[in-house]
C-alpha cells in the first residue's frame, strides 16, 4: 500500500506521545507514522508494544537536538506533517537543571523547524508543523479567571520559560518563512502509562507501597486536569482541522485543588484495594513548597469546543477511576518503570 502521508511524531514513546501514536496508527492506516524518541528516562517503548509491529509504523531513536541526524531523517522520509511532543516536562527537574530544558525544548524545536523549512522551502501545500505546549506559559491565575488563547505569556519556572520560548519560535517561523503551523496549550494530563514522577501515578504507587504522599505547601494549588486519551483526540482534531497560525487551548473543564484531588485518589484507592476508608489518607504528608510554584491554572477550552467540536469524554472522577484501574492491572509495567528495567526494552526488541 502506498501511504498518503508521512507523519513524524516526536516524543512518541512518552506518556502523551504514545497515546497519539496509537490513535493515529489505528485511525489512519494510509498514513505512515514515524515515532522519533531519544528514549530518555521518560521514554518507554513498552507503552507501544501492542502496535509496534504495525506495517505503517517505524521507530527512530534520535535526539531532536542532533541537527545532522534530524536533517538526514527529513531528507530520507520527507515528513509531510510533524506533531512535536518531545520535551523535558517536569518542573522540579527544570529547577535543578534548567539548561537541559533549554537544550531540548528550545534548541530541539529550532532544529525541527529548520529541517521542516529546508525540506519543503516554498512548497508548503498540505504540510503542517504542530507544536504541543502547556498552559504553564501563561503564568499563574488568582482565584478567578481562565487562560485564553489571547492571555499574555508570563512563565514562572525554567520549564515554562523554555516552552514559551519554543512557542514564540514556532510563531516566528510561521511569520518569517511561511511555515504552516498550529499550536495547542494543554492543562495537566493524567491517565494510563504516565511516568510515576507525576502526581497521580506517583501517589498510586506510594499508596500501593504504604509510602508517604508528599503534598507541597498547604495543598491549595489548583490545576485543571485533562484525561490523556481526550487530549490525544483533541490533537487529532487540531492536526487535521485546525486553522493555520492558530492556537488552541485544551483543558478538561474541571479544576481541582491538589489536596482535594489527593483525598479523592485516596478514597478511590481504599475502595479498590478493599481497605478501610481513611487508610490511604493517613499517608498524606505536607512538605516544603517548591520555588516559583504557580497558585492556579485553569483553561478556557471554548475555542476548540466551538470551532472543532471537541469536548472531554469523561469527568475527572471517571477518568481517575479508569487510571487507577489501569495501574492496578499493570503492576508489572509500574514495577519495570520504577526499577528502571523498562530501559532495556529497546535493546531487546530493536537490537536483537
Amino acid at each position: 500500500m502506498k501511504h498518503k502521508k508521512s507523519i513524524l511524531i516526536t516524543g512518541g514513546a512518552g506518556f502523551i506521545g504514545s497515546h497519539v501514536v496509537r490513535l493515529f496508527l489505528n485511525s489512519y492506516p494510509d498514513y505512515h507514522i514515524y515515532n522519533l524518541d531519544s528514549l530518555t528516562y521518560a521514554g518507554n517503548l513498552e507503552n507501544l508494544k501492542d502496535v509496534e509491529k504495525s506495517a505503517n509504523y517505524t521507530f527512530l531513536k534520535t535526539d531532536i537536538t542532533n541537527e545532522s541526524e534530524i536533517n538526514k531523517l527529513f531528507d530520507q522520509y520527507r515528513f509531510d506533517g510533524v506533531i512535536h511532543l518531545a520535551a523535558e516536562s517536569h518542573v522540579d527537574r527544570s529547577i535543578t537543571d534548567p539548561l537541559a530544558f533549554v537544550k531540548t525544548n528550545v534548541i530541539g524545536t529550532m532544529v525541527l523547524l529548520n529541517a521542516f523549512k529546508n525540506l519543503w522551502k516554498d512548497n508548503f501545500a498540505d504540510k503542517r508543523f504542530y507544536h504541543i505546549s502547556t498552559d504553564e506559559v501563561y503564568g499563574t491565575l488568582g482565584e478567578t479567571g481562565l487562560f485564553k488563547e489571547t492571555t499574555p505569556y508570563d512563565p514562572n519556572s525554567p520549564y515554562s520559560a523554555s516552552k514559551a520560548s519554543s512557542d514564540h519560535f514556532v510563531r516566528a517561523y510561521g511569520e518569517t518563512y511561511g511555515i504552516p503551523y498550529v499550536i495547542s496549550n494543554c492543562s495537566n494530563n493524567y491517565g494510563e502509562n504516565q511516568f510515576p514522577e507525576k502526581l497521580i501515578p506517583l501517589f498510586i504507587n506510594n499508596i500501593l507501597n504504604n509510602k508517604p504522599l508528599p503534598v507541597y505547601g498547604d495543598g491549595n494549588y489548583t490545576r485543571d486536569w485533562l484525561y490523556v486519551q481526550d487530549h490525544a483526540q483533541a490533537i487529532d482534531l487540531v492536526f487535521h482541522k485546525g486553522e493555520n497560525a492558530e492556537t488552541y487551548n485544551i483543558g478538561g473543564f474541571n479544576e481541582w485543588k491538589n489536596i482535594n484531588l489527593v483525598k479523592l485518589l485516596c478514597q478511590q484507592m481504599d475502595v479498590k484495594l478493599n481497605r478501610k476508608n481513611g487508610t490511604s489518607e493517613k499517608l498524606i504528608t505536607y512538605v516544603k513548597d517548591r520555588p516559583g510554584h504557580d497558585l492556579r491554572y485553569a483553561i478556557d477550552a471554548n475555542k476548540i469546543n466551538k470551532e472543532l467540536g471537541w469536548e472531554p469524554s469523561v469527568t475527572f472522577e471517571q477518568g481517575l477511576s479508569k487510571t487507577i484501574d489501569w495501574y492496578l492491572e499493570n503492576k508489572d509495567w509500574l514495577e519495570n518503570v520504577t526499577s528502571g528495567a523498562y530501559q532495556s526494552y529497546y535493546e531487546k526488541q530493536y537490537k536483537e
